[in-house]
């Protein structure tokens, strides 16, 4: 065993040297593979991810019975009587696109290329648990809302990917992509249209910006661990997060949200935040 992980941990950081040594590849997709690897065949992954959307769904029957319950910090006054909604993020939340970032991996490329074939290809699989409590929440007829930051180009591949893995969603007006109605990547503009005409109670994501403001969570790491405190009375029953091991803003804090041009300067920043 002590074998194989040695010569595991020989390939990973040959792998990483020659990503170093290439200045032409600016992706530092080698340096990645462990947390796709985690997201691809982690069961420990799987579990996690059943277990929220389990949570979730043992929550369902008293968010709805609850009049003053809501998950959405821009849901105004006068919303008891509103019909009630969820509201959930796309990538990492609904569907899981580990399969782009392998293909990154092994292509030497990074985010935004490919991307959009990938999206065009609609076979994302589902995230694990994610399929139940959807169905569970359509039958109690609550209405479901998917908020994502996948461009408009997307939209109708993203609607024909749910449907084919048999995720509920009525029409193309419940899926709200960026760019369409002039939304850029803050999705809180998109959350104030749904909480007009529901009382939202719940939300999904995998990023901090799937709950609050953009503006929290692109900011330092410390200021970001602030939020686990803000919002405490959220987590775990009105907002549920989905762990993504594979890229988002909790990268970008290691940088100060500035991403390196290239890989020794990303490993330098990365080794100065290590606790030790």
């Amino acid at each position: 065993m002590k074998s194989s992980i040695q010569k595991f941990s020989l390939v990973v950081i040959s792998l990483f040297i020659i990503g170093c040594n290439d200045t032409n590849d600016k992706s530092f997709q080698q340096q990645a593979m462990l947390s796709v690897l985690y997201a691809q065949t982690a069961t420990e992954h799987k579990i996690t991810n059943i277990q929220t959307f389990l949570q979730a769904s043992n929550n369902l029957e008293k968010a709805l019975k609850d009049k003053n319950w809501t998950a959405a910090l821009e849901q105004g006054d006068s919303y008891q009587e509103k019909p009630p909604a969820i509201i959930l993020d796309v990538d990492e939340t609904v569907l899981d696109n580990s399969i782009f970032q392998a293909r990154s991996i092994l292509n030497g490329t990074s985010y935004p290329t490919g991307w959009i074939d990938w999206g065009m290809e609609e076979n994302a699989p589902p995230v694990s648990g994610v399929k139940d409590f959807l169905q569970k929440a359509k039958k109690m007829g609550i209405k479901i809302f998917y908020v994502t930051n996948r461009v408009y180009e997307l939209e109708e591949a993203t609607l024909n990917n749910l449907l084919k893995e048999g995720l509920p969603i009525d029409s193309l007006d419940d899926l709200l992509m960026k760019g369409e109605n002039n939304w850029g990547s803050d999705k809180t503009s998109r959350r104030e249209l749904i909480a007009k005409d529901y009382r939202i109670l719940m939300m999904f994501g995998d990023q901090i910006s799937d709950f609050t403001p953009l503006k929290e969570s692109s900011v330092e790491i410390e200021l970001r661990h602030n939020l686990v405190e803000k919002y405490a009375s959220f987590w775990g029953s009105k907002w549920y997060m989905l762990a993504n091991p594979m890229y988002g803003k909790w990268e970008g804090a290691l940088y100060n949200n500035v991403y390196p041009d290239n890989a020794e300067d990303a490993t330098k920043l990365r080794l100065e935040n290590l606790i030790n």
